[in-house]
């Protein structure tokens, strides 16, 4: 079914991607302050200097064997009018200039300024998870696991959000191509294939002249599928996990797929419900079943090496694990409906999503979930992705429906996003795990010893972050917060910002 992008490209409301990196994923922040600073904004590096001279430095915190060290992201180049003119296509882009006034960013603590420039995660503590591996791969619907979070859980859930993270960066450091020896987020991992997905959408000849060319090309880089092979990992683990990750929307095709939210009939299979035949939407169904001309769909180049690493680690417990963000979440769910049918006695399988939209009728969701299929949708309360299809009265009563569990987090609980931030940052991934690394369930303050990095935050979601202000507690104060009950409050020395 061929369609036109011409009028669906003004209208950007749905999936999204996060900003392109400028900075190459092979380059590493220095641990002196000075040297991390060079691509920060003028005032930033001025407040940081100030501070810097007036306060004493706490020591930055270690890295970890695994963790990956991401730059500060240079300033962005000059866009092209053509560049401009669709640029918003990266919805992490569209709200960027939305408060001016909000540029002059400072950390609570110069410990906690450390942690803000740093790309070094520290991550929860890594124990062993062999004896429970089932529970938190959602053998019994993570029951008891989500309110509150379980902690090997949630460290679990921000390591498959990273999978995602690193599905993006690959893409967007090479969009004419197929990345090629790129870095996943936790080394123990071994990519074994790219995946591609395709769009047959007509684009007008005036558009392909309008836009960059990678945003024009039929077929895209959209993921990968990786194994464990980490001795010591799957020992901790207690089996070898096989991961398939898939990032949002990125290209005009992708949008103008994102658009066809028509149910689709899908082929029957011995699960399928008789009184009702599972539907999904018709772009969704497009892009995962439509082969390239030089590329095997997405659909058949998952299958075929799923069951291929299944076949080669024969004999081991093995489990996968389908993760990804927005289209990418969409995708995740017919990727998993698929093997559980076509990979004979086949492990378990999750899908682990973030900021997904519903993909499919009540039938595709029963469908799913009879086929011993787990799926966890974590969900920021204040994304409207989540919410679509569905919004529209027609659209609804045409039967959209989640399938899964749901983890809802909400950006108005961190100390460190605006509770009233733009639709892009609080769909943007990185504040997702963000939120759940700070999560500990309803109700429950943010996690105090979160320890995920805030970099990328300050990287993409400058604007959305809150002012945070760093002050010696003056004479006097200190001893009035700790008659107060408030002494918590005061990190290393220095006063805590409010977290309101």
């Amino acid at each position: 079914m061929l369609m036109t992008v011409a009028a669906a490209v003004p209208a950007l409301s749905r999936l999204a991607s996060p900003a392109p990196q400028t900075s190459s994923p092979s380059h590493h922040l220095q641990t002196h302050p000075p040297q991390s600073l060079k691509s920060a904004p003028l005032d930033i590096r001025t407040h940081i200097a100030n501070l810097d001279r007036l306060l004493k430095p706490a020591p930055p915190f270690p890295a970890e064997d695994n963790a990956e060290v991401l730059p500060i992201a240079a300033a962005a180049p000059a866009l092209s009018a053509a560049g401009k003119l669709f640029n918003a296509l990266n919805i992490s882009n569209l709200f960027l200039s939305l408060h001016p006034e909000d540029k002059k960013k400072s950390p609570r603590s110069l410990a906690h300024l450390h942690r803000l420039l740093s790309g070094s995660p520290r991550q929860s503590p890594r124990s062993s998870i062999a004896s429970r591996w089932l529970l938190l791969h959602g053998a019994d619907n993570w029951t008891g696991l989500l309110d509150p979070l379980d902690e090997h859980l949630r460290r679990e859930l921000v390591r498959y959000g990273d999978f995602v993270q690193s599905a993006y960066t690959a893409f967007h450091s090479n969009t004419l191509s197929s990345p090629a020896n790129f870095a996943l987020s936790d080394r123990s991992y071994r990519v074994t294939r790219s995946l591609f997905a395709t769009s047959p959408v007509d684009i007008p000849s005036w558009l392909k002249t309008s836009i960059p060319p990678w945003m024009t090309r039929p077929t895209s880089w959209i993921g990968f599928v990786a194994v464990c092979d980490n001795p010591r990992e799957i020992s901790r683990m207690g089996r070898r996990d096989i991961v398939i990750s898939l990032r949002g929307t990125a290209t005009a095709l992708e949008w103008a797929e994102n658009f066809r939210s028509g149910l689709h009939a899908i082929p029957a299979d011995s699960s399928s419900a008789a009184v009702a035949a599972p539907k999904v939407s018709s772009g969704f169904w497009s892009l995962y079943k439509t082969a390239g001309s030089e590329t095997p769909s997405l659909s058949s180049a998952v299958v075929d090496e799923v069951r291929r690493l299944v076949e080669i680690y024969k004999g081991e417990e093995l489990s996968i694990t389908v993760t990804g963000h927005s289209l990418g979440a969409a995708l995740a769910q017919l990727v998993a409906d698929e093997l559980a049918t076509e990979i004979q006695d086949s492990p378990p399988i999750a899908v682990v999503s973030f900021g997904g939209p519903r993909v499919g009728n009540r039938a595709f969701a029963e469908r799913v979930e009879k086929k011993g299929v787990k799926v966890l949708r974590v969900v920021n309360a204040q994304d409207v992705v989540p919410r679509v299809p569905g919004v529209l009265p027609r659209v609804r009563d045409g039967g959209y429906a989640h399938v899964g569990v749901e983890l809802r987090v909400d950006n108005r609980v961190s100390p460190y996003l605006k509770p009233d931030t733009d639709l892009a940052s609080a769909h943007d991934l990185e504040a997702y795990l963000h939120l759940v690394d700070g999560f500990m369930g309803t109700g429950c303050p943010f996690r105090a010893n979160a320890k995920r990095s805030l970099s990328r935050l300050l990287n993409q979601q400058l604007p959305n972050l809150k002012e945070i202000s760093v002050s010696r507690p003056r004479p006097g104060e200190l001893q009035a917060l700790c008659s107060s009950g408030r002494a918590s409050e005061v990190h290393q020395g220095y006063l805590a910002s409010p977290s309101g």
